[in-house]
């Protein structure tokens, strides 16, 4: 019985707990996806981020390590999409344990509490059997306790697993979604910076061929 409550208590905590952070998270997602598509210039975008430490949460911290790695080897003249794309799914990754936590706790919950609430209703049933066996002569006062202890167990393995079940459900559909939506940002980060690359490369293309162009050009006039 204290099991149970104890259980009913932690399980309830952290509902509202889950409750709280992902309402919260969707907030952060909200906002950022409107700065980042209002934003002309993504390298003040991640300045901005950097300066502040708003780029450690959710959808932003995505997009902070991405844009960190393509910043660092585009300095070094050495862009690696590849690279950028692998340092984003270690991000995701992390940013998946801490939306999964406590799944597994409201799983368990679910799971055991419903035993234990059998175990005691079980208890309280061989109960009644012993007082019953050992009376001279049977009243319904003698069993009503024992009865009474094992429905209260039954009702209360339910009321502790119930929510857990439903709990489960709820958060991990919530965690599903806000890793869609940070797969499809990291997708369409990939292809801006792809976009933006394939861009410089192209300039420099065209401004080596004009200088080519102009120095075979004066070659000519000699």
């Amino acid at each position: 019985m204290f099991i149970l409550l104890l259980g009913s208590v932690a399980s309830w905590t952290l509902i509202f707990e889950r409750i709280l952070f992902f309402r919260a998270q969707q907030a952060l997602t909200n906002d950022f996806l409107k700065r980042f598509w209002r934003s002309s210039d993504l390298s003040r975008l991640y300045f901005d981020l950097d300066n502040k430490g708003d780029g450690t949460k959710g959808i932003a911290a995505l997009f902070h390590a991405g844009f960190q790695a393509y910043w660092k080897r585009r300095q070094q003249q050495n862009i690696a999409i590849d690279i950028i794309d692998r340092v984003m799914q270690i991000e995701q990754a992390k940013q998946a344990m801490v939306l999964q936590k406590h799944l597994a706790f409201f799983a368990s919950i679910g799971s055991i509490a419903p035993f234990i609430g059998l175990f005691g209703t079980v208890w309280g049933i061989m109960t009644s059997f012993q007082a019953l066996g050992q009376a001279q002569q049977a009243t319904i006062a003698m069993v009503a306790p024992g009865i009474s202890e094992a429905l209260v167990a039954t009702a209360l393995g339910l009321f502790t697993a119930i929510p857990g079940v439903i709990a489960y459900n709820r958060f991990t559909m919530a965690a599903n979604g806000q890793l869609e939506q940070y797969e499809l940002f990291q997708q369409e980060l990939m292809a801006l910076i792809e976009d933006q690359e394939i861009d410089t490369k192209d300039a420099a293309k065209s401004l080596h061929t004009a200088k080519s162009q102009r120095v075979l050009s004066s070659l000519v006039d000699e």
